[in-house]
């Protein structure tokens, strides 16, 4: 099954560009992550907050509210989907680099997602 792929775009044929299932799971971690509770009229509730934590200077409890959030927000959004194993945050320069470790619960494959959240990106 082929789902359209994030962000938005077109493949070399000028089609909607698709990906795997595995791609879509990666994508939909990075919408849940990267969105801004408030930014979706329709679900308002949607998002984890992250964004608004790369600006607070590095330290383990930014790093640990970081990890809260992001468990908190994909367990909230995705846990029909996915089961998440480890989250791990790290502070680069002015961006957070967020790994995380889960396995599809359909096809019971582990994965692994890495976003890099800018600073500025808000």
């Amino acid at each position: 099954m082929s789902n359209i792929d994030y962000p938005f775009r077109f493949d070399g044929r000028g089609r909607t560009a698709e990906t795997d299932s595995s791609g879509y799971i990666r994508d939909l971690i990075e919408q849940v992550l990267l969105t801004a509770p408030g930014e979706r009229v329709m679900r308002p509730g949607f998002g984890s907050g992250v964004m608004q934590l790369v600006f607070a200077a590095a330290s383990p409890e930014v790093a640990a509210t970081t990890q809260f959030l992001v468990q908190g927000a994909l367990q909230q959004w995705l846990s029909e989907l996915i089961t998440v194993e480890a989250v791990d945050v790290e502070a680069r320069d002015s961006a957070l680099l967020i790994t995380v470790q889960y396995i599809e619960n359909r096809s019971q494959q582990r994965g692994v997602a890495q976003i890099n959240a800018p600073g500025g990106a808000i």
